[in-house]
C-alpha cells in the first residue's frame, strides 16, 4: 500500500469517527429528560379579561385604565402630588420615562418635589394607574366628599396636615371634580394607599383599621358628582371589591357607619345608581 493509500485510508476513519461521536452527541441531547414544570417555575398567569387583573402571591398587580384620548399629540404641565413618581408619570400620561427626564433636564435617579412643575410632552392619553397590594387589612370601603366645592390631593394633604394628621391625607384614594388642575374623574392615589398605612377619615366601627378610604371632592349636600366621577368611582370599586374580595354590603358611606356623626357623603350623593352600575358588572 502506498504512502497516499495510507493517508486517505487514515482520513476517511477519522471522518467517520467525528460523524459518529457528533450523532451520539446529538442522539444524547435529543434524549436527555426534561424536568416538569413545576408550579412554582411556571410563568405568571396572563390577568384576567376583566377590570381586574389576576392576583399574585406577593406580588403588587397594576391596573390601568384610559380617562382620556386625544387623536393628536399635546404638552402638559403636571404639579406633582405626594409620593408621585417619574414610573407612575410615564403610564399615567403612556410616554417613557426618559421623554420627561429629557423635557425637564432631569435623570431618571432625581428625586421628585411635592408640587413640582414638571412638562410631560407629546402625550395624547391621561390614565388611571392603581397599584393592588396583597394585604388582608382591607375588609371594607367607606366612600366620603370632602364637603368642598374644589381640590385636588396635594391641596387636602397639606389640610389634613395642618388638623393634625401625621401621614397627611386621611383617604386612599381621591377622585377630583376637574378643578385646581385635575381631570374631571382623575383618580388620585394617596401614599396612605402606597405605604398600605392605616385610614385617618372614620374612626367609628374601627374603620380606619380595616376600611379603605374613598373621597370625591364636591359637596354633595348641595351638588351631585360628575358623571366622570361616578364612573371613575364605580371602576375603582370593582376593582377593589374583586381583589379583595369584599361584598358589596361592606361599601358604605361614612354616615351609614354605626356611631358615625355626620352626614358625609352628602345627602344627595346617588347611591342608588352606583349600586346599580355595581350589580351590572
Amino acid at each position: 500500500m502506498t504512502t497516499l493509500s495510507v493517508q486517505t485510508l487514515a482520513g476517511r476513519r477519522c471522518r467517520v469517527l467525528l460523524w459518529t461521536v457528533g450523532i451520539l452527541l446529538l442522539f444524547q441531547a435529543c434524549t436527555k429528560r426534561v424536568c416538569p414544570v413545576t408550579e412554582d417555575a411556571a410563568p405568571p398567569a396572563a390577568p384576567r379579561p376583566s377590570s381586574c387583573p389576576a392576583p399574585r402571591p406577593g406580588s403588587v398587580a397594576v391596573a390601568e385604565k384610559p380617562l382620556t384620548r386625544s387623536s393628536d399629540c399635546r404638552t402638559v404641565t403636571h404639579e406633582v402630588a405626594p409620593l408621585e413618581t417619574l414610573w407612575r408619570l410615564s403610564r399615567m400620561y403612556d410616554i417613557p420615562v426618559e421623554s420627561i427626564c429629557s423635557a425637564n433636564g432631569i435623570k431618571p435617579s432625581d428625586p421628585l418635589h411635592v408640587g413640582q412643575k414638571l412638562v410631560i410632552p407629546n402625550t395624547r392619553s391621561f390614565r388611571h394607574v392603581i397599584a393592588l397590594y396583597p394585604n388582608r387589612r382591607w375588609t371594607h370601603i367607606v366612600v366620603h366628599h370632602t364637603a368642598t366645592d374644589i381640590g385636588k390631593a396635594l391641596l387636602i394633604d397639606r389640610t389634613h396636615h395642618d388638623r393634625g394628621f401625621w401621614h397627611g391625607l386621611g383617604y386612599h384614594f381621591l377622585i377630583d371634580n376637574g378643578t385646581l388642575g385635575k381631570g374631571d374623574g382623575q383618580i388620585e392615589v394617596a401614599p396612605r394607599w402606597i405605604k398600605q398605612q392605616t385610614g385617618a377619615h372614620c374612626k367609628a366601627g374601627n374603620m380606619n383599621e380595616k376600611a379603605i378610604g374613598i373621597a370625591l371632592v364636591g359637596n354633595f349636600n348641595e351638588d351631585l358628582p360628575t358623571p366622570r366621577q361616578l364612573d371613575s368611582l364605580a371602576y375603582l370599586l370593582d376593582l377593589l371589591t374583586r381583589y379583595y374580595r369584599i361584598p358589596s354590603n361592606r361599601i358604605v358611606g361614612h354616615r351609614e357607619v354605626p356611631g358615625a356623626n355626620t352626614d358625609c357623603p352628602g345627602s344627595r350623593f346617588p347611591w342608588h345608581s352606583v349600586r346599580q352600575v355595581l350589580t351590572a358588572r
